[in-house]
């Protein structure tokens, strides 16, 4: 599939990976480097539901979303390397998780994520999340895509 021209928004992202609303935790990819690296945003929507319970009266996006929108913005990455194909992938591991930032609603996260090696199926990545300048999380991952 080629690459669309960025940033591009949700139809672009829905082609190459299965997320949907309320679990789709990516709004555009403004930057990527087929097969290399991704940037991508995900404007925290005080309307998401999990604010409802996390926290009432101090609303906190939870981690697992920041590791999850990560790993989305992998996926995307993954999706646009040219003659790759896929059906379907799992998160494999996730390793040295730091959280340095707590995200509420109202801010714009930014997911930086970057391609280590491939072979066989397999993806290892290297993510990270800021707000503005702040980084709010990081993680080193792995993948397995399926045809």
């Amino acid at each position: 599939m080629n690459t669309p021209t960025v940033p591009f928004g949700k139809e672009h992202i829905k082609a190459v990976i299965p997320h949907r609303t309320p679990f789709l935790l990516l709004d555009r990819v403004t930057e990527i480097e087929a097969g290399k690296r991704i940037v991508a945003e995900l404007a925290v929507d005080e309307s998401n539901p999990v604010f409802q319970g996390h926290f009432p009266g101090n609303p906190v996006l939870p981690g697992v979303y920041q590791v999850e929108g990560l790993a989305q913005t992998s996926g995307v990455l993954v999706g646009y390397i040219p003659g790759l194909k896929f059906n379907s992938c799992v998160l494999t591991t996730v390793d040295k998780v730091r959280f340095r930032y707590v995200v509420k609603p109202g801010e714009l996260l930014r997911y930086e994520v970057e391609l280590s090696k491939h072979r066989a199926g397999f993806f290892w990545f290297e993510g990270k999340a800021f707000v503005g300048d702040q980084l709010a999380c990081s993680a080193e991952f792995s993948a397995r895509m399926f045809k």
